[in-house]
């Protein structure tokens, strides 16, 4: 007991609306209904935990975790009500304060045991059609802080992981476990070949559709973890891991589950550092600073590319640095910073030049081909083009070469490069061709389940406005209208203008 006030916990008993009986009654009947019937909590005992501080013991933060996941509608985790018991290793830097909300880095232990309860509770969320919405996202700037010289320091896989005297026990690993077994390589290269097929699925329909199967997927990973294998299959899985989270990261993002995104990015990022992969690491870091621009924090997301890529180590690839440039571009595209963006986009093209080929890229590298350097591109320029009208033309010419290049069945990136192309042609004075493209957008994205393409189709509505006593463009703004998801969503999912 620590004999001060457990704020994370009190804040979201606030957010509850409980008293202190009422919770403890839910806790006894939640205990039952997950095999404890011999739990027995009073009023006394919640009020010990909120205003004293004091940590119960297992299964009550798992109890706890479930009952507040399931009143506030989004994934409430041990971590994040404060119950986490430190043990032999102490307190470590970050473990939740003012700047560091989010507790992060855990304890290499804790890595398996977190990514289980989080995919665990993410999956209760879905089973009982709840919507995952959730707390404001950390500032890339807390969590660069706190993760910086967390990332910096080699992983000690061997040294730092828990080691089990009974070869075939396993840890617990919180909400939704997994029983833990050995598996061999034959089951991981089944599970690395899962992974390549959603990926494909989510580059090709968007994330909505294939998310609860990922986040199943990774919760069982999770669960695989806890058990002690061999360190090169330890690796593997941990990669797989890594793999499976930022997919999870990225379906969320594109179905607007913003904070439970930025969490699977950040257990990504563990997991890949877990698995001696620190360029997987930082890429990982790099969709959280993509999500940040989209959603309008180009500071905070300048703040997390930092990270990236300075942490990614000496083993990056030329052409993985060539997009970690165009990331940071964008963002200094949204800030303004023309002759920035410039210079980093020439960084890029200089970088993914140079990368001969003679290395294989990394699985997660493979979709970032001369196309995807050439969309990127095309976004910086036009959102560049918001603040110097003038970079229209050239977002134009990068996004019609993206668009000659695009035939793997990525769609999504299709009708990213149309609009690129529509709002260029808009801010370029041409509402002709900006109508053919913003209609080549439309059509396709009846049968993607991606919000962000409804986000930046919004972006592109607002252009229209000014083309609006013409009646093509006055015929297109009804039809993208009639077109948008109803609920409004960060970047112009309401069709206003």
């Amino acid at each position: 007991m620590s004999g001060q006030p457990n704020s994370r916990l009190s804040d979201l008993f606030g957010l509850a609306g409980w008293s202190k009986g009422e919770l403890a009654r839910l806790v006894n009947r939640q205990a039952a209904a997950m095999g404890h019937p011999q739990l027995s909590t009073d009023t006394s005992r919640v009020r010990r935990w909120i205003d004293m501080g004091e940590i119960p013991r297992d299964p009550v933060p798992r109890v706890l975790a479930a009952l507040f996941t399931e009143r506030l509608g989004r994934v409430v985790t041990i971590e994040d009500l404060g119950l986490v018991r430190h043990g032999r290793a102490g307190k470590r830097q970050g473990d939740g304060n003012a700047e560091n909300p989010d507790g992060v880095p855990w304890a290499p232990e804790r890595t398996a045991a977190v990514l289980t309860e989080f995919t665990g509770m993410d999956l209760m969320l879905n089973r009982r059609g709840l919507v995952g919405a959730g707390v404001a996202l950390t500032a890339g700037s807390a969590l660069s802080s706190a993760m910086y010289d967390w990332l910096h320091t080699d992983p000690a896989l061997t040294a730092e992981a828990p080691q089990f005297d009974d070869p075939l026990h396993a840890d617990p690993a919180g909400f939704d476990r997994y029983e833990a077994a050995p598996i061999g390589s034959q089951e991981i290269e089944e599970l690395e070949r899962s992974v390549e097929v959603f990926r494909a699925w989510d580059a090709a329909r968007g994330g909505g559709l294939q998310r609860k199967a990922v986040v199943g997927q990774l919760n069982e990973v999770g669960g695989m973890l806890a058990y002690r294998h061999p360190e090169h299959l330890q690796r593997r899985l941990w990669g797989v891991a890594a793999n499976l989270a930022v997919l999870a990261g990225w379906m969320s993002h594109d179905v607007g589950l913003e904070p439970t995104a930025q969490k699977y990015f950040v257990i990504a990022a563990h997991a890949a550092r877990e698995g001696g992969d620190r360029p997987r690491a930082g890429e990982a870091l790099s969709r959280a600073a993509r999500q940040m621009v989209h959603l309008g924090r180009p500071d905070d997301a300048l703040d997390l590319m930092k990270l990236a890529q300075s942490g990614s180590g000496d083993q990056v690839l030329p052409r993985t640095k060539a997009m970690l440039y165009t990331i940071e571009a964008w963002a200094q595209a949204s800030m303004g910073k023309g002759q920035a963006m410039r210079r980093t986009l020439g960084q890029a093209e200089d970088l993914f030049v140079s990368d001969r080929g003679d290395v294989p890229p990394p699985s997660w590298m493979q979709t970032f081909k001369e196309e995807d350097l050439y969309g990127m591109q095309a976004l910086a320029y036009r959102t560049l083009a918001e603040h110097e009208p003038g970079a229209a033309v050239h977002a134009q010419h990068y996004a019609e070469k993206a668009l000659a290049l695009r035939n793997d069945g990525r769609e999504r990136s299709k009708i990213f490069d149309h609009l690129s192309m529509a709002s260029a042609c808009f801010i370029a004075d041409d509402p002709e061709q900006a109508d053919r493209y913003a209609r080549l957008a439309l059509m396709a994205m009846g049968s993607n389940s991606s919000r962000r393409t409804w986000d930046r189709l919004g972006q592109m509505y607002r252009l229209t406005a000014e083309y609006s006593n013409y009646p093509k463009i006055n015929e297109l703004r009804e039809e993208i209208r009639l077109a948008l998801p109803k609920t409004k969503g960060k970047g112009g999912s309401s069709a206003r203008a």
